[in-house]
């Protein structure tokens, strides 16, 4: 037996539906949703009013038969009923014996029948309220509304009012509201069209100025609106994002450019020792040329291994390789054990542990020793103490020092700031802004001071 393929096709026209729906520009969703909310209040308003409306005038009509009846039962209890009675709002009246003999009647109302039998007269005094009535068999062409009091004797008095006001009042209401109703949803459609749009602006003038910022235009911000609000802080906040971007890409850009400069000229030595070995085979001392090629290709290899470090630092946004227990007062000396004489080491007492990557902050040793020993001639003074609640870490040489304008700068990329540390005797000037990167990554800080004489750089770390 075949599928019904009737649900299949009703997901399909949902799906056609939301398709189209998504496709609307935000504007017209927004207006289109706060119209139907708009249609909805106002529908409900107009029944809302339409029955508290028909409720308040059939309260006054019952209080106003009501009013009538009981000024009628006093009448016909001090035995004062004038022959023809008379009511000046419309309310016929009507008095009844015992027997359900009319004794007294309104002008025009009818003095045989009465409005209501026995059974029922005695039905609405039970019950105390007023009830409608057809008034057709008694000649009146209208609903009547009927309530029914008994006065002494016997004696039964009938009220009863035409309920066609009523309905007139509200027929004219209602037509009222469906004419006004559908004209001021059209106008508060119209009008949140319109504000909706100039609200909507300002993100259209964000969309713009994002289409004009290209790669030969990065430093360029979107325009921020005067109004403080949530555009107003999306725009700034975008503007800080274009600033860090640029920023990060002008790094970028200069890393790029310091690394090819870097690069260039540990490959020219190479291409050149070659060149002339080639050139000149039978006069060549290979011995020295390969340890010359060696000592480029070792250049590079540690510039290589910089670049990678700082990449992985970039790349993991400021944030440690690992966090595990690390034991500073057992990594230092095991770090600089391979420096032999030339380094001493001081460790404070007790254990001294921080959150990190071991093979980090050795690397950060690694680097301050290596720096310490281009500018020293005699050990460098390597030292490690617990001072509240940081790890202190100092690395102390007597050499010429760093004047105190330049120590800041120097943990820049790629930073020589003499030219006693040339290429071939110092780094490339990653060392330290490797030391700092992976510091600050650490939750650290570190530092440059005088030592008199020498350098001392400081590092802090925060103990676990």
């Amino acid at each position: 037996m075949a599928a019904d393929p009737r649900p299949l096709e009703r997901v399909r026209r949902g799906r056609r539906t939301v398709g189209w729906w998504r496709r609307k520009s935000l504007r017209f969703r927004l207006t289109a949703v706060a119209s139907v909310a708009l249609g909805a209040a106002l529908v409900l308003s107009a029944y809302v009013m339409i029955s508290v409306l028909g409720r308040s005038l059939l309260a006054t009509i019952d209080d106003s038969i009501y009013q009538r009846a009981r000024d009628t039962v006093s009448l016909a209890d001090a035995e004062r009923l004038p022959d023809e009675l008379t009511s000046p709002d419309g309310t016929l009246l009507q008095v009844v014996d015992a027997t359900g003999r009319i004794t007294h009647a309104t002008t025009g109302t009818d003095r045989l029948v009465p409005l209501l039998n026995a059974g029922a007269r005695a039905a609405a005094i039970g019950k105390g309220q007023a009830r409608f009535l057809g008034g057709e068999p008694y000649g009146i062409p209208h609903v009547l509304r009927v309530r029914v009091l008994s006065a002494d004797r016997g004696l039964t008095v009938i009220a009863a009012r035409p309920f066609s006001e009523v309905q007139t009042s509200i027929t004219t209401a209602g037509h009222v509201l469906g004419v006004g109703t559908p004209l001021l949803l059209v106008l508060l459609g119209g009008a949140s069209w319109v504000i909706i749009g100039r609200t909507l602006r300002p993100i259209a003038a964000l969309r713009r100025g994002a289409e004009e910022i290209t790669d030969t235009a990065r430093s360029r911000r979107l325009p921020v609106p005067e109004a403080r609000d949530e555009v107003h802080s999306l725009a700034v906040t975008l503007n800080d994002m274009l600033a860090r971007l640029e920023k990060a890409d002008t790094r970028q850009r200069a890393l790029v450019s310091d690394a090819a400069h870097e690069l260039r000229s540990p490959l020219a030595s190479i291409r050149l020792q070659l060149e002339v070995a080639l050139g000149h085979p039978h006069g060549q001392d290979w011995q020295e040329t390969a340890e010359g090629v060696l000592e480029d290709t070792m250049r590079l290899a540690r510039l290589a291994e910089d670049l990678l470090a700082l990449a992985r630092l970039d790349e993991r946004g400021g944030a440690p390789a690992r966090r595990e227990p690390v034991e500073l007062d057992q990594l230092v000396p095991q770090t600089v054990e391979r420096y032999g004489e030339a380094v001493t080491v001081k460790i404070g007492d007790g254990a001294i542990v921080v959150a990190g990557a071991a093979l980090d902050l050795g690397r950060v040793l690694v680097n301050l020793v290596d720096n310490a020993l281009r500018h020293t001639d005699s050990p460098v003074a390597v030292e490690l103490r617990a001072e509240g609640a940081d790890a202190v870490l100092t690395v102390t040489d007597d050499g010429p020092g760093i004047p105190e304008p330049d120590r800041e700068r120097v943990f820049d990329r790629f930073t020589r700031l003499d030219s006693a540390r040339s290429r071939d005797e110092g780094g490339a000037g990653l060392g330290l802004a490797i030391v700092r990167e992976t510091v600050h990554a650490h939750g650290g800080a570190v530092h440059l001071e005088d030592a008199c004489p020498g350098l001392r750089a400081v590092v802090r770390l925060p103990l676990s």
